[in-house]
C-alpha cells in the first residue's frame, strides 16, 4: 500500500507513537492459542495450527531461529490488481524487512482475521502485516508499527440507494458489520448519536467480498469499510456506492507484541526509509527514468488482463510477460506494480502520459510506430508467426498463399499490428475487407467470435492460438503470413538507462534457462482436454494405482473416492511428479504455498500430495454455501479448485445479472463463467479475465469420467 505523504512530515512524532505502542500494556488474562504446533517451513507458507512453540518474540530470539514469522489471513484468492497496487503489497515489503535482517520470511496462516492477535500473542508468529487498524482496545494488547497507510471509515450502500446522502439520514437504517471487526465501536457510536439507526452483527465468516455482496443485493442496508478496500473495489464493481465519508483518519499499522522492543525499531526504521521512497512518486502521473524509479522502488508496468500477458489462476499471478517483468524488476531490487488500461488503445497512451514506466503487453516492434508515438520499443524479446485463424472446417480447404485469401474479411483492432498487415496486404492488390472491432476485445476473445461464426477470419500472433488451441479444435491456422514477428516492451523516448537496463536484461535471459521455462509453461507442447480426456477406465475394477490410498483417506474429508481419482487423472495423469504451468504440483496438482499453509511440504510424495489435495478441496468447499444442493456446490467447488474460487463467485454473481441460477452448476454458473473470458464481463469483476473454458471442460470433464468409474465399479461387482 502507498504510505501517505504526511508520515514523512510527522516521522518524529510518529516515532513517538510507535514507542508508546510498544509500552502498552501485556497481554490481557485469558489470552489463549490457535492449537499445537508442528513445525514451520523456512522459506514457505506455514498455518498457524503447525509450528514452533511460545519463543522469544523480540529480534535476537527471531534472529536465533533464522526466520520472521509472518502472520497473515488464509485466503482463498486475492484481488487481481489494476490500478498499480500489487497483489499482498504488505506481505511482499514484509519479505523484503526479512530479507534486510538477513532472515527467512516463514508466512504463518490463519483462517479468521480474528485469529491474527491471538496467534501473536501466543508466539505462533512475529508480526501481522494484515491491514490491522489501530485502536484503542488493540493498543491495549499489542505493540503497533509506524502508520503503513491512513484510511478513512465509509458507509457504504447499495449503487440505486439515493436515499443516503449525509449523517442525519442514518435514522430508520440498518447497518451491518462483524463484531470481531474494528468497525463494531464505529458502528454504536453511530447508533447512538443517530437514533433510530439499528446496528447489526454480520456473520463472522463472511469476507470482505461477501459483505459487499450481501449489501449489493440488499441482504444488508449499510456497512463500513476502510477507505482503501473501496478504491480497490471500486476498480471493478459498479453496484456499490460510497455514501458517508466518516471525518476521521484511521492508522493502518503492522503489529508485534509488547516486549519486542527491539523488532519494533527495526521495522519503524524499515517503513521509514520505504515512507520516503514512496513520497518521491507519490502522484499517479509521473515521469521517471531508471534512477527515479530506484529512490521510488517500484517498476509499474502497463499491461492487459488476457491469457498471454497477466492473469490470477488459484490465487497465483501468472503470465508470460508478468513473469518476465517481475524478473525484470527484481533484477533492479525494484517492486513491481501493475496498471490496466481499458483497452489495448490506450497502452501507449498512458505510458506517454506518466501512468506508467514501461508497456509489456505483446507488442509488435514497429520503428515507424515508435517514431509516431514518441516511445522506443526494447530489443526483441519473444518471436512469433502471425497465423490466419478461422473456423474448422473439414469441407473447406485451406488456402494455399495468400492470394487465395481475395475476398475474405478479417476481423481486427484498428490500433493493432494486424491491421497494418492487412492494410500492406490490399495495396498489394488482394481484395481483403476489414472489419474494425471494439479495441477492448482481446486477441483470444476475437477468436472465439470466429469460431461461433461472427466474424470470418482474423489475425494472431502463433502463441495466442497455441494457448486457444491447448483447449479448444473448433479452429484452426489456415496460413501462416510473412516472417518472424519480433515483439518488444516499449518505454518513453527519453528514458534510455531504463532501455539500457532492459536491453541488458534480455541479453543475458533470452532463450536462457528461465526465459525457456517460462515460455514453454505457457506456450509449449500445448496437450488438448479432448486428448486428456481420451484415455479410459480399466474395466478390471481397478482405475489407478492409488486406488487403495485414496480411499483411505477421501472419506475423512467427505468426498466419494472415485470422484477424487477422476479428479487426480484430470489433474496429473497419475503422475506424482507433474507440474503446472503455474506451479501446482504432485498427484491433485496443489500449490505449494497452498499446501504449506495446510502443512503440507513432500507434494511429490503420493500419500502427501493426495492428503493436501483433499485437505485443501474440503477448505475450498468451504467457500461456498453449505445451502446449495450437494451435487452443485462439489461441481463449483471443483472448478474454484481449477481456477481459483474468487473467479467462481464471480461467476456466480454474473449469473444473477444474466437471469441465471446462482446455485447450479451446469447451464449456469458455468455459462456465466464463460462470460469471463469477454472483457465486458470480466473488467467489472474483482477477479478479471479467467481462461473459463478450461474449469468449464475440467468439471465436466471430471463428471463425465466419475460417472465411467461408477460403472466400472458397478460392472465389476456384476462379475
Amino acid at each position: 500500500m502507498r504510505i501517505r505523504r504526511w508520515i514523512i512530515a510527522a516521522l518524529p512524532a510518529l516515532l513517538v507513537f510507535g514507542v508508546a505502542c510498544s509500552e502498552s500494556s501485556a497481554p490481557a488474562p485469558g489470552e489463549t492459542g490457535v492449537g499445537p504446533q508442528a513445525g514451520s517451513q523456512t522459506n514457505t507458507h506455514a498455518t498457524a495450527q503447525s509450528g514452533p512453540a511460545r519463543s522469544t518474540a523480540d529480534l535476537p530470539g527471531i534472529r536465533a531461529r533464522g526466520e520472521l514469522r509472518i502472520l497473515v489471513q488464509r485466503r482463498s484468492d486475492a484481488w487481481l490488481p489494476r490500478d498499480g497496487s500489487p497483489l499482498d503489497a504488505d506481505r511482499d515489503r514484509a519479505g523484503q524487512l526479512a530479507e534486510e535482517l538477513g532472515l527467512q520470511a516463514t508466512f504463518v496462516a490463519v483462517a479468521r482475521f480474528e485469529e491474527l492477535i491471538p496467534a501473536l500473542l501466543s508466539g505462533r508468529g512475529d508480526l501481522i502485516v494484515e491491514n490491522l487498524t489501530v485502536t484503542p482496545e488493540r493498543r491495549q494488547q499489542i505493540a503497533f508499527s509506524l502508520p503503513v497507510e491512513l484510511v478513512r471509515e465509509q458507509i457504504v450502500t447499495r449503487a440505486d440507494d439515493e436515499g443516503l446522502a449525509k449523517q442525519p439520514d442514518l435514522a430508520g437504517r440498518r447497518l451491518a458489520v462483524q463484531r470481531s471487526s474494528s468497525f463494531w465501536p464505529t458502528a454504536e457510536a453511530l447508533a447512538r448519536k443517530h437514533p433510530g439507526l439499528t446496528v447489526e452483527a454480520a456473520p463472522e465468516d463472511l469476507d470482505i467480498d461477501g459483505l459487499l455482496d450481501a449489501v449489493a443485493t440488499g441482504r444488508f442496508d449499510l456497512t463500513l469499510m476502510d477507505s482503501n478496500v473501496m478504491r480497490a473495489a471500486a476498480s471493478w464493481r459498479s453496484d456499490l456506492r460510497v455514501a458517508v465519508d466518516l471525518p476521521e483518519n484511521r492508522v493502518i499499522a503492522w503489529a508485534m507484541r509488547p516486549d519486542a522492543s527491539q523488532l519494533r525499531s527495526a521495522v519503524d526504521s524499515f517503513l521509514a526509509r520505504a515512507s520516503r521512497a514512496a513520497d518521491l512518486g507519490h502522484d499517479r502521473v509521473r515521469k521517471q527514468d531508471l534512477p527515479g524509479l530506484k529512490e521510488r522502488g517500484a517498476l509499474r508496468v502497463i499491461t492487459r488482463n488476457s491469457s498471454s500477458t497477466y492473469f490470477i489462476t488459484r490465487g497465483k499471478l501468472v503470465g508470460f510477460e508478468y513473469d518476465l517483468a517481475r524478473r525484470f524488476a527484481e533484477s533492479q531490487g525494484l517492486r513491481i506494480e501493475i496498471i490496466v488500461p481499458p483497452t489495448r488503445e490506450d497502452l501507449l497512451p498512458w505510458l506517454r502520459d506518466g501512468r506508467g514506466d514501461i508497456v509489456a503487453a505483446g507488442l509488435t516492434i514497429e520503428p515507424e510506430r515508435a517514431a509516431s508515438e514518441r516511445i522506443t520499443f526494447s530489443r526483441m524479446m519473444h518471436e512469433v508467426r502471425l497465423a490466419v485463424v478461422g473456423r474448422a472446417d473439414p469441407e473447406r480447404p485451406p488456402p494455399a498463399a495468400v492470394e487465395e485469401l481475395a475476398g475474405r474479411s478479417f476481423a481486427v483492432r484498428r490500433s493493432s499490428s494486424y491491421w497494418r498487415t492487412l492494410e500492406a496486404l490490399q495495396q498489394k492488390g488482394i481484395d481483403l475487407q476489414l472489419v474494425s472491432v471494439p479495441e477492448d476485445l482481446e486477441t483470444e476473445e476475437i477468436i472465439g467470435r470466429v469460431a461461433d461464426g461472427e466474424y470470418d477470419l482474423t489475425l494472431a500472433d502463433s502463441h495466442i492460438l497455441a494457448i486457444e488451441q491447448s483447449w479448444r479444435d473448433d479452429v484452426v491456422s489456415q496460413l501462416e503470413i510473412g516472417n518472424q514477428i519480433a515483439h518488444g516492451w516499449a518505454v518513453r523516448q527519453e528514458d534510455q538507462e531504463l532501455l539500457a537496463a532492459i536491453d541488458a536484461f534480455f541479453d543475458r535471459e533470452y532463450r536462457g534457462l528461465f526465459y525457456n521455462v517460462t515460455r514453454d509453461k505457457y506456450f509449449g507442447n500445448p496437450t488438448s482436454i479432448q486428448q486428456q480426456l481420451a484415455s479410459r477406465p480399466r474395466n478390471t475394477g481397478w482405475i489407478s494405482p492409488y486406488d487403495d490410498l485414496v480411499r483411505r483417506h477421501a472419506p475423512r474429508f467427505g468426498f466419494d473416492w472415485r470422484l477424487i481419482v477422476a479428479q487426480m487423472f484430470q489433474e496429473s495423469r497419475f503422475d506424482p511428479k507433474a507440474r503446472s504451468f503455474a506451479g501446482a504440483r504432485g498427484l491433485l496438482q496443489i500449490m505449494p504455498r497452498t499446501a504449506h499453509e495446510l502443512g503440507y511440504v513432500d507434494l511429490e510424495d503420493p500419500e502427501t500430495g493426495i492428503r493436501a489435495g483433499l485437505d485443501y478441496l474440503a477448505w475450498v468447499r468451504e467457500r461456498f454455501d453449505a445451502g446449495l444442493p450437494t451435487s452443485d456446490r462439489t461441481w463449483m467447488t471443483l472448478a474454484a479448485y481449477n481456477v481459483g474460487a474468487g473467479h467462481v463467485r464471480d461467476a456466480q454473481r454474473i449469473a444473477v445479472d444474466q437471469g441465471l441460477d446462482p446455485d447450479r452448476w451446469f447451464g449456469h454458473v458455468e455459462r456465466a463463467l464463460l462470460l469471463k473470458q469477454k472483457p465486458e464481463f470480466h473488467r467489472k469483476t474483482r477477479y478479471g479475465y479467467a481462461r473459463a473454458s478450461e474449469p468449464v471442460a475440467y468439471v465436466r470433464g471430471i463428471r463425465d469420467r466419475y460417472q465411467a468409474y461408477i460403472q466400472v465399479q458397478a460392472d465389476t461387482r456384476k462379475r
